[in-house]
């Protein structure tokens, strides 16, 4: 499918001027240039996606009793040492055990200026594994965000939930986003981009963005029809995952296929982690960037979504790509019915367009998606 003409809020002659919005990957670029962050070994250029970096693991980890915010004042060093915390050297590879918590020092560190503010989330595939990840600093009060200003070194908080997996010096877990103002888009025009095409492909999804400025997404699990693949359920006591061998495990080996036989077809187990895939196809035009909103009680009892970044240039032009949903429920046990809500997208402006976009040109490894595991795995051909 052609893409459908979106409207080019930045002219060339003033890209490069500050504006409201999410730093593209030219800028990102120029705070690379101005030490607005900088690595303990060199950065690659290979780490700067069109709206985001990824940040890298150094090498090493420390087991941590519990999860922690350090607070006003103090530092993450600080609150490791108070914890009786004890270093994993993870330099040449080490196993990262399910269940337990781990805060690895990153190899990035950040000087934010001229009122920037970072955000981050976990990369897709750490989503895609039940591995929540969460980034702490010195100082901070809350996980993932870091305040204009700030100055100092990054960490992040680790902990497997469904498999073990292998980390090593220099592996990416989660990737920082940055953002200038408040980039909010009225809900007028959300309203016109999705009447135009440029939010969703489908024709059954209709949108009122008067009270929430955000695209509601919906849950296929009917799939191709009855006996159709419509999702996975994690398996238990599974052999560890190396998240550096990409296409090496059997799906099988890890995951229980859930095909569409009867409704309701799906009951949540709060014990268990699903992949799911949503009925829309995504699309992210190349002015704007997008993230899902993990937790949302007003459509159920169960979260979606650990890694919520999607990039300008996502499902554009002739690429359908799906949202795949990592879905764990809360507590109790709760239905799923095909077509149900079960997140929200909130797209924001960029800051400028980015010179990179998302897609096949640098190797993305989700464009043209639909239901899909981890780059770890396989392709499953059941």
């Amino acid at each position: 499918m052609a893409d459908t003409p979106a409207t080019n809020l930045f002219p060339d002659d003033a890209k490069h001027a500050a504006r409201t919005g999410i730093l593209p990957f030219q800028s990102i670029n120029a705070m690379l240039r101005e030490h607005e962050i900088w690595g303990k070994t060199e950065i690659l250029a290979d780490q700067v996606q069109p709206a985001s970096i990824d940040l890298r693991l150094g090498p090493t980890a420390w087991r941590v009793r519990a999860s922690f915010l350090p607070g006003p004042g103090n530092t993450v060093a600080d609150k490791i040492k108070q914890l009786d915390a004890y270093p994993i050297d993870i330099s040449n590879g080490a196993v990262l055990e399910k269940g337990c918590v781990y805060v690895v020092p990153l190899l990035e560190a950040l000087h934010l200026k001229s009122g920037v503010t970072a955000f981050a989330n976990p990369k897709s595939s750490t989503g895609r594994l039940d591995v929540l990840t969460r980034l702490i600093a010195d100082g901070c009060s809350s996980f993932d965000r870091l305040d204009k200003g700030y100055q100092g070194p990054l960490y992040v908080e680790i902990a497997p939930r469904t498999f073990s997996v292998v980390v090593r010096e220099g592996t990416r877990l989660n990737q920082l986003r940055f953002r200038r103002g408040s980039p909010v888009i009225p809900s007028s025009e959300l309203q016109r981009l999705h009447d135009t095409g440029q939010l969703v492909l489908s024709d059954t999804n209709e949108q009122n963005f008067a009270d929430r400025k955000m695209l509601r997404l919906s849950v296929d699990l009917h799939g191709n029809g009855l006996g159709g693949l419509i999702g996975y359920r994690a398996k238990k006591h599974t052999d560890r995952i190396d998240l550096e061998k990409i296409g090496h495990y059997d799906p099988l080996e890890f995951w229980e296929p859930i095909h569409y036989q009867r409704d309701p077809p799906l009951i949540l187990d709060p014990n268990d982690f699903y992949i799911l895939v949503t009925k829309e196809a995504v699309r992210i035009p190349p002015d704007f960037a997008a993230e899902m909103v993990a937790y949302d009680t007003s459509v159920g009892e169960f979260r979606v979504h650990y890694a919520g970044f999607f990039d300008p240039g996502f499902g554009w032009g002739d690429a359908v790509s799906k949202a795949v949903l990592e879905v764990r429920s809360h507590e109790v046990p709760f239905t799923l019915e095909d077509g149900q809500t079960v997140g929200w997208l909130q797209y924001e402006r960029m800051a400028g367009r980015p010179d990179r976009l998302y897609g096949t040109g640098i190797k993305s490894n989700y464009q043209g998606q639909s239901l899909a595991l981890a780059k770890q795995f396989k392709p499953f051909s059941g």
